[in-house]
C-alpha cells in the first residue's frame, strides 16, 4: 500500500555509515536527491556529473547547509541510483557509436553497474545486515513511448532508428526497465527497483531538440509538472524506506507517488525480450574488455 505523505526531512531513517553513489547528481531531481540523502548523515555520497564546476557547485551549496557531509572516497557501496538521463535531443550517435539517447540513458549505466557490483557484493560479504539497494530512474515514456515491437536492438548503431526523438527515448526507458528486471533476478540479495518521477520541471526540457512531441510537451510542463523537489520523492522513498511488502519491494516499478506499476502485458515486463537485452549487452561489453557480471 502506497504510503499517503513522505517527507523527506522526517521520514528518511538515518543513514550513518551508508555511501551512496548517483549519477546526474548536479541538477534537477538528481541534485534534489543529493540534498535530501546528504541531510541525514550518510557516510559518503558519491556525486557523478559530467560538469565538474556544476557538480562542485552544488557540493558547496550542500556543506553550507550540511557541514559536515561526506561527498568523498570510501570503501563500500549501500546505495547506486542510475540517475542521470537525457530526453528529445537531435539524433545522434554515442562516441562508441550508439544511439544518442540508448547510449546516455542505458548502456552507460548497465555498464557503471557492472563496474561497481563487486563493491556491492563485498560490502554484503564483510557486512551481512547491509541494506544495499540499486535504483534504476525510470519514465513512463518506456511503456507509452517505446516502439510498439519493444526492443529494436538490430538499429542501435543508427542515429534515428525509423522512429522520432519520443520513441527514441521512449527505447531507452524501455531498455531501462527491462535492465531493472533482469538485474533483480541475477542478483537477488540486492534490492534493485526503478520510479517514475512524474512530469518535472527541469532543465533537461531546454535540451530538447529533435521531439516533436516533447517540444509540444515542453511549455506545458511549466504549467502541469511538480518541482525537483517533488519529482525526487519517489526515488528518495526507493531507496530509503522500508523494504518488503509494506513498503519498497525488489523487481518493481512506482510511478508517483510509491504506487507500484503493473507492468503485465506491458513491453517492460515482458521477459524474454528482458532477457534479450541482457545477452545483446554481454555481447557488446565484451567487446570493450569489460570484467563481466560478478558471482553473487
Amino acid at each position: 500500500m502506497a504510503p499517503a505523505s513522505f517527507n523527506v526531512a522526517t521520514d528518511i531513517p538515518d543513514l550513518s555509515g551508508k555511501v551512496i553513489f548517483i549519477t546526474g547528481g548536479n541538477s534537477g531531481i538528481g541534485a534534489e536527491t543529493v540534498r535530501a540523502l546528504a541531510a541525514h548523515n550518510p557516510a559518503c555520497i558519491y556525486l557523478c556529473t559530467r560538469k565538474t564546476a556544476s557538480g562542485d557547485a552544488l557540493v558547496a551549496s550542500i556543506k553550507e547547509t550540511v557541514p559536515e557531509a561526506n561527498v568523498a572516497a570510501s570503501s563500500r557501496l549501500d546505495i547506486l541510483i542510475l540517475n542521470a538521463g537525457i530526453a528529445g535531443v537531435a539524433p545522434g550517435l554515442t562516441k562508441e557509436g550508439y544511439e544518442m539517447h540508448f547510449g546516455t540513458n542505458y548502456v552507460g549505466h548497465a555498464m557503471l553497474t557492472q563496474l561497481l557490483l563487486p563493491k556491492m557484493l563485498q560490502t554484503k560479504r564483510e557486512d551481512p545486515s547491509a541494506d544495499l539497494r540499486i535504483h534504476v530512474t525510470a519514465s513512463q515514456a518506456g511503456v507509452q513511448w517505446a516502439p510498439g515491437g519493444g526492443l529494436a536492438l538490430s538499429y542501435m548503431r543508427d542515429p534515428s532508428p525509423g522512429s522520432g526523438g519520443t520513441q527514441r527515448y521512449g527505447h531507452s526507458k524501455l531498455a531501462n526497465l527491462l535492465f531493472m528486471r533482469k538485474l533483480s533476478q541475477q542478483y537477488p540479495s540486492i534490492l534493485i527497483m526503478a520510479s517514475h518521477p512524474g512530469t518535472v520541471k527541469t532543465e533537461s526540457w531546454g535540451k530538447v531538440d529533435g521531439s516533436k512531441t516533447l517540444t509540444v510537451l515542453k511549455p506545458l510542463s511549466s504549467l502541469v509538472g511538480v518541482t525537483s523537489e517533488e519529482g525526487a520523492k519517489n526515488q528518495l522513498w526507493c531507496v530509503t524506506t522500508q523494504a518488503g511488502p509494506n513498503g519498497v519491494e525488489k523487481g518493481k516499478y512506482y510511478v508517483p507517488f510509491a504506487k507500484e506499476y503493473d507492468l503485465k502485458n506491458k513491453n517492460p515486463g515482458n521477459q524474454l525480450q528482458a532477457d534479450q537485452l541482457w545477452h545483446w549487452t554481454n555481447d557488446e561489453f565484451r567487446k570493450y574488455g569489460m570484467p563481466g557480471w560478478p558471482e553473487m
